[in-house]
């Protein structure tokens, strides 16, 4: 049997070599790339032949094809056959649900990596969906309120709004942007009064549901 072509995405080079290593290991899988951000990803399936992309959800998001759930919807509407497994530390169900929606074979969660990329591997190679251990998908909440109100969102708020939605934690944007966490959280707080949504789960499903940042 034909082996199956991996591309490795992770903006870390140790969890490249670790990712890279464990892939290795089965006979019937050969990695044929890495990738250390989206652009480089999107290059190599260009250039080579493959069948399974394992990426990580945040990697530098500087270039068109973005990372997060933009780089899935990417790379699932310009390589419809590749096979997608998400390498992720985020658990919101929401985000899990849209990935399940846009036909990723898995998530895995990194901080269980080792125990869960061989069984991953095995799914994917048998063409089984993977079941994925931790927080459960849930269904996107229907969200009420009016498209108008992100109109109202200043520069700053929409930016915050973009990398929270693609996964990012408060401290992770403070960290991109240089800014403190206080003002990031003061700043998604503004926000989300003006989208009168009252949790992280209902902002989550208001941008998602709209495709705000697609």
């Amino acid at each position: 049997m034909d082996k199956l072509n991996v591309v490795i995405a992770d903006d870390h080079p140790i969890v490249l070599v670790g990712v890279r290593e464990l892939v290795e290991r089965d006979e019937r899988f050969c990695v044929v790339g890495q990738a250390t951000c989206s652009n480089d990803l999107v290059a190599l399936l260009d250039q080579v032949r493959v069948d399974l992309v394992i990426t990580d959800f945040n990697m530098p998001a500087d270039s068109p094809y973005g990372d997060g759930l933009k780089l899935v919807e990417y790379l699932k509407r310009h390589y419809p056959s590749v096979q997608i497994l998400v390498l992720t530390m985020i658990s919101n169900p929401l985000i899990l649900t849209r990935l399940q929606e846009l036909g990723v074979v898995g998530v895995i969660q990194k901080c269980q990596l080792h125990d869960e990329i061989q069984a991953a591997l095995k799914a994917v190679a048998l063409g089984n969906p993977l079941q994925n251990s931790g927080p459960q998908a849930v269904s996107v909440i229907e969200a009420a309120a009016l498209d108008q109100r992100f109109a109202k969102l200043s520069p700053k708020e929409h930016e915050i709004l973009r990398l929270f939605i693609s996964g990012q934690s408060v401290n992770d944007i403070a960290r991109g942007l240089n800014r403190s966490a206080k003002t990031i959280s003061t700043q998604k707080i503004s926000a989300m009064r003006k989208l009168e949504v009252s949790s992280d789960q209902d902002l989550l499903a208001y941008c998602i549901e709209r495709q705000l940042f697609n």
